[in-house]
C-alpha cells in the first residue's frame, strides 16, 4: 500500500474514534408540540412523569439570595448531627472557599459522615490548604470525571449541580458556587448575583437520591439507612419534583421540563439565566407562547456583566429570531446575574442549577425543582423586577443596527456553544 494510506490511516481512525463517541454520547431534543388545555397546577404530574421523577406534597421552600445563601448553608452544615453531603461545580481558593472548608471539616472531626463531591473541571484552583484542611479531617473528597484515560469519553461531561443534604432532612439546591465573587449582595461588578432554595420535606430524599447518583457512580459506595434516608414527615403545603435524570437515547430530563412548560403557559414565562442560548426548539416554543398571548421576559447579564462574554455572544446570535416571535429581553450591566430561575402564569416556577443551554440541557449532570407555589413564584418575579428596573431592553430596530464585528463575533462564537 502507499505511504499516503497510512498517513491517513490515523487520521481517520481519529474521526472514527470521535464520530462514535459522539453517537455514544448524543441525545434527542424534543418536539415543543404540546396539546394540552389544562393549566400547569393540574399538569404536576405530568411534568414529574415526563423527567422521571415523582411529584411529592408536604413540601417548604424558603428563598435564600447571594450572599446570605451561606450565612445559612454554614450555620445548617453546623447543626448537623449524622451526615452531610456537598456537591458542586465551581470551587475556587478564597475567603469563602476557606470557610466552607473549616465548616465540613468541623462536623468530620465531630464525627458525622462528610462526603464532598467536586466536578473536577470547575474546582481544579480548589487551594491546597482548602483540600488539605477537608482530607485530614476525615472527609470523603472526590472529584467527578478526573482527566484520565479511563474517562475519555466523559470529559466533556461535568457535574454541574449545586446539592447539599443533611442529615437526609433538609436540603439546599440552587446556583451558588463557591467563590469569592459570590459574597456580598450583588452590590457592584465583583460580586454576584445568585438564587438557591432551602427545602425541608419529603422531596429531599429525591434530592439525596440526585447526590447518591455521582457519588455511587464515582466511588461505587451505596448509602443507606436513617442517616441518609429518614423517614419525612409533611414540612409545608407546596408540591414539588426533583428533575436530574439523564436517560440514554432521550432527552435529559431538565431539557424536557424547561421545553415543556414552555408549552403549557397561558399568562406569563420569566426566565432569569446567565447563560441564555435557546435553540430552535426552544425559540419556536416561546414565538408559540407570545402567539397564544403569553407574556414572555428573558432576563441575563451583558457582556460586560458576564464571567464569560463568548457566551453571551453566542447567545446574541439568534436574539433577531427571538424579537421577531415577540419575547423581550433585558440584558443587565452592573455584574453577573447568575440565578437560574423561571416563573409560568405566576403560580409554577423552577430553581436550580440548569443554564438555558444545550452545554446544560444534554451534557452536564444538572438539577432543578420543579415547584407549585403562587407564593415563591412571587417572590421570584419580585427578584425578576429588581434586577430588571435597572437592565436595558433590546429593541429590534437597534439590535439590526449593531456592528459587523459585534455580528462577526456572535455567529463565531455560537458556533462553539456546545462546550463553552
Amino acid at each position: 500500500m502507499g505511504e499516503g494510506f497510512w498517513i491517513g490511516l490515523p487520521a481517520g481512525m481519529a474521526v472514527l474514534l470521535a464520530i462514535v463517541l459522539w453517537s455514544a454520547r448524543r441525545h434527542r431534543s424534543p418536539k415543543l408540540e404540546v396539546d394540552c388545555d389544562a393549566s400547569i397546577e393540574r399538569l404536576m404530574p405530568s411534568l414529574a412523569g415526563l423527567t422521571l421523577g415523582l411529584a411529592v406534597g408536604g413540601n417548604r421552600l424558603d428563598v435564600l439570595q447571594n450572599g446570605h445563601y451561606f450565612d445559612v448553608l454554614v450555620e445548617r452544615i453546623g447543626q448537623a448531627r449524622r451526615t452531610v453531603h456537598f456537591e458542586t461545580f465551581l470551587w475556587k481558593e478564597g475567603v469563602l472557599g476557606g470557610r466552607i472548608a473549616a465548616a465540613l471539616a468541623e462536623r468530620a472531626r465531630a464525627g458525622l459522615t462528610v462526603r464532598v463531591m467536586l466536578d473536577a473541571t470547575g474546582s481544579r484552583q480548589i487551594g491546597k490548604g482548602e483540600r488539605r484542611l477537608l482530607e485530614e479531617a476525615g472527609c470523603k473528597l472526590k472529584f467527578f470525571h478526573k482527566r484520565t484515560i479511563y474517562n475519555l469519553g466523559v470529559l466533556t461531561d461535568r457535574d454541574h449541580r449545586k446539592i447539599v443534604v443533611l442529615d437526609g432532612r433538609e436540603a439546599f439546591v440552587g446556583g451558588h458556587c463557591i467563590t469569592d465573587d459570590w459574597l456580598g449582595d450583588a452590590e457592584d461588578h465583583l460580586h454576584s448575583a445568585d438564587v438557591s432554595v432551602h427545602v425541608h420535606g419529603p422531596v429531599v430524599h429525591a434530592i439525596q437520591a440526585a447526590f447518591s447518583e455521582n457519588w455511587a457512580g464515582e466511588t461505587g459506595e451505596l448509602f443507606v439507612g436513617d442517616a441518609v434516608f429518614p423517614p419525612l414527615e409533611p414540612a409545608g403545603d407546596t408540591l414539588v419534583h426533583a428533575a436530574y435524570v439523564k436517560p440514554e437515547n432521550s432527552a435529559p430530563a431538565v431539557k424536557i421540563l424547561h421545553h415543556t412548560v414552555l408549552g403549557l403557559a397561558r399568562e406569563r414565562i420569566w426566565i432569569q439565566n446567565p447563560y441564555f442560548i435557546p435553540k430552535a426548539e426552544a425559540i419556536e416554543g416561546m414565538g408559540a407562547a407570545v402567539r397564544r398571548g403569553v407574556d414572555v421576559r428573558v432576563l441575563m447579564p451583558s457582556i460586560g456583566g458576564s464571567d464569560n462574554p463568548l457566551v453571551q455572544h453566542a447567545g446574541h446570535r439568534n436574539f433577531e429570531k427571538l424579537l421577531r416571535c415577540g419575547v423581550r429581553l433585558f440584558e443587565y450591566p452592573h455584574t453577573l446575574l447568575h440565578q437560574k430561575v423561571m416563573t409560568i402564569d405566576g403560580r409554577w416556577c423552577a430553581v436550580g442549577s440548569t443554564n438555558f443551554d444545550d452545554r446544560s440541557f444534554d451534557t452536564n449532570d444538572e438539577i432543578t425543582l420543579s415547584i407549585l407555589d403562587a407564593a415563591l413564584a412571587r417572590q421570584l418575579d419580585a427578584i425578576f423586577e429588581r434586577y430588571v428596573a435597572r437592565a436595558h431592553e433590546i429593541q429590534l430596530d437597534a439590535w439590526q443596527r449593531r456592528g459587523a464585528w459585534h455580528k462577526l463575533v456572535d455567529n463565531a462564537s455560537y458556533l462553539l456553544n456546545d462546550v463553552l
